[in-house]
């Protein structure tokens, strides 16, 4: 069996009704390159995990792994990205609202023959959100804000759709709610970043895990945190050994 080429990595917390279906739309997106599928149950109390499990007997690439703790987003796709061996992650939400049909479009940005050699991550821009006005209103003005304060080039840096080297990946700093900041810490390590529109779908089953008020003050303390990193970051010019 070929290596894989890409491992799509899903945070899952009580994803019951939408955990099953989304494993089985990344497979038939994938069934033609070699792959691998890491879905990470952060210790849902629902049928989260028993759905996963059930859905290994019809999808062959699909692994489960689950946190004995719940330990937030960020922790289950660090989980998620370390379990895999392919080389390329593409991480997806767990609600399903990341249509895997968009997959394609990010893998190939980022491994196309002429992509720059320092190219790290391509990430997606949601066109058409299915979100309430008030969850849109409040991701505009948070990605304005740190946009601008952290100089990321990223429009919506809240988009769960993307694809990143797993090497450059691990290269950067952990904390809780890093994965709101991929963009601004892949850059700081000296990485390219590109950007390509992608779907957005309403969830289908459960509810979000934020609030657009708990999600705008982690958010801004977070961000002076990463600023603090990007003040402290020394920059070598690269490296050569004699």
């Amino acid at each position: 069996m070929p290596a894989p080429q890409i491992c799509v990595v899903a945070p899952m917390h009580n994803e019951a009704g939408n955990a099953a279906r989304l494993a089985a739309e990344v497979y038939d997106v994938l069934r033609d390159i070699p792959h691998e599928i890491v879905f990470v149950n952060d210790a849902s109390t629902d049928s989260t995990l028993d759905e996963l499990v059930a859905a290994k007997a019809d999808i062959p690439s699909l692994r489960v792994i689950s946190h004995r703790s719940n330990a937030g987003q960020s922790r289950a796709i660090r989980s998620g990205v370390m379990a895999a061996t392919a080389p390329v992650i593409c991480t997806l939400d767990g609600d399903g609202q990341n249509p895997p049909a968009d997959i394609p479009a990010v893998f190939q940005a980022l491994t196309r023959a002429d992509a720059p050699a320092d190219l790290a991550m391509v990430a997606g821009r949601r066109v058409g959100r299915k979100d309430t006005a008030a969850k849109r209103f409040a991701s505009r003005l948070g990605n304005g804000i740190r946009k601008r304060l952290l100089n990321d080039d990223a429009d919506d840096t809240g988009c769960g759709l993307k694809a990143f080297k797993r090497e450059a990946y691990l290269r950067l700093p952990y904390f809780d709610h890093q994965h709101r900041f991929l963009p601004a810490l892949v850059k700081r390590e000296g990485f390219k970043i590109e950007f390509v529109d992608v779907g957005h779908r309403p969830r289908l089953a459960g509810k979000s895990k934020y609030s657009n008020l708990g999600r705008l003050f982690a958010s801004f303390s977070d961000m002076l945190g990463v600023m603090w990193l990007n003040s402290r970051f020394r920059k070598t010019g690269g490296w050569d050994e004699s």
